[in-house]
């Protein structure tokens, strides 16, 4: 046998082997498209209260990982209820409509707008999320406050039938904007006769502020105005971040703590977040659907993994040297075996400073999310009862 003949046999058996074994592709599609599935059919973040149905018919028309054929996908299933909403015929069928297309424009953003489609389906998600929440009762008001040339946005609901409420200012993380935040809070809150003003953090949605140290000076802002308005307690305000939104919702505690009537941090980067080792230990944890590294890199304003590396250190609350001051009251909330956050970032200022209070699902992931012990329960049955409590 000469060698071109060997060659096109060993050319022919390589094909077969090839054809035989998964694409990498067409297994990282696979592995996508179960574990979207399951998180919808099972209500879990980021797309609890999505449509089984609707996941499963998006996913069928996804064959690739592009970013913008990804976005086009869930926006299109998105365009076919605002089109229901508009044709409604009741305020009801048009609210539940909006809802629905928010969640499936968000998700067509999630994590991060990092191509011009995710950039589209997240100010869509924004417009849904609005006209769903001007058909709410009690509705929700946009409240837009110039700040430095541009302006913070922020959905302000307050309870019925409460004079002067307490407010709590909510924000979620690097990829759970505003609208996400007030979904998952507002309801307990609003149970408990608590107001809710729900903004972005610095780096994310339409924040006017950077994901730098020195942007908490867009709460003092914030607080400033909330405190001028005639139908709010000024007297009554707290602040709660969710995630990396944790963060600036703890140091709060420590910027404010006369202005500030309680703060709650769940989930929180505080100290070891930050170090180099952390990151590169939990870009793989599989709490996260997909995008980690990418979405943190974004939130901080770089595509570059030293630069963003370089950038994290100054922003740890102990290297800011604010962990020994005096707080407002301060509920520091997570599960011990949060994989995105470690759980000693909230043991470290549990020991340092002000007394502090605290809640450890010992089961749970992050922000102490587990079995019996979903967002929509935490934010409830824990951080909403313990803000009626200090506000009382």
């Amino acid at each position: 046998m000469n060698k071109f003949a060997l060659s096109a046999i060993l050319a022919i058996a390589i094909s077969h082997q090839a054809a035989a074994q998964t694409p990498p592709l067409e297994q990282a599609l696979a592995e996508m498209r179960a574990d979207v599935q399951g998180r919808a059919d099972h209500h879990g973040y980021p797309i609890a209260g999505m449509a089984s149905e609707d996941a499963r018919q998006v996913l069928a028309t996804i064959h690739s990982l592009d970013r913008d054929e990804w976005a086009a996908a869930w926006s299109a299933k998105a365009d076919t209820y605002i089109a229901k909403a508009k044709a409604a015929h009741t305020r009801a069928a048009a609210r539940d409509a909006y809802l629905a297309a928010w969640r499936l424009y968000m998700f067509g953003g999630w994590p991060a707008r990092t191509s011009p489609g995710k950039e589209a389906a997240y100010h869509n998600a924004a417009a849904a999320y609005r006209a769903y929440g001007a058909l709410q009762d009690p509705p929700m008001h946009v409240v837009r406050i110039p700040y430095e040339g541009k302006e913070i946005v922020g959905y302000l609901r307050l309870p019925k039938g409460v004079t002067r409420p307490p407010v709590v200012i909510a924000m979620g993380g690097l990829d759970e904007f505003k609208e996400y935040e007030a979904i998952g809070f507002e309801p307990g809150a609003l149970a408990h006769g608590l107001g809710v003003f729900a903004m972005d953090m610095p780096g994310v949605g339409e924040s006017p502020v950077p994901m730098e140290v020195g942007s908490e000076r867009v709460f003092s802002k914030v607080i400033d105005v909330l405190s001028a308005r005639p139908d709010i307690d000024k007297t009554r305000i707290g602040i709660y971040g969710v995630s990396a939104g944790g963060y600036w919702a703890a140091l709060m505690a420590y910027v404010e703590p006369k202005r500030l009537r309680a703060a709650a941090a769940f989930g929180a980067p505080t100290d070891h977040y930050f170090d180099a080792d952390w990151q590169h230990a939990s870009w793989g944890t599989k709490e996260y659907l997909f995008g980690l590294k990418e979405a943190r890199m974004y939130v901080y304003g770089t595509t570059d993994e030293a630069a963003f590396l370089a950038k994290m250190a100054p922003f740890s609350l102990k290297a800011r040297g604010i962990l020994d001051k005096p707080s407002a009251p301060l509920l520091l909330g997570n599960g011990e075996h949060d994989t995105q956050v470690p759980i000693a970032d909230l043991y470290l200022p549990l020991k340092s400073g002000s007394p502090k209070y605290a809640w450890v699902n010992p089961t749970g992931g992050h922000t102490g999310r587990g079995p019996g012990w979903n967002e929509e329960r935490i934010n409830s049955d824990v951080v909403a009862a313990w803000f009626a409590e200090q506000m009382r």
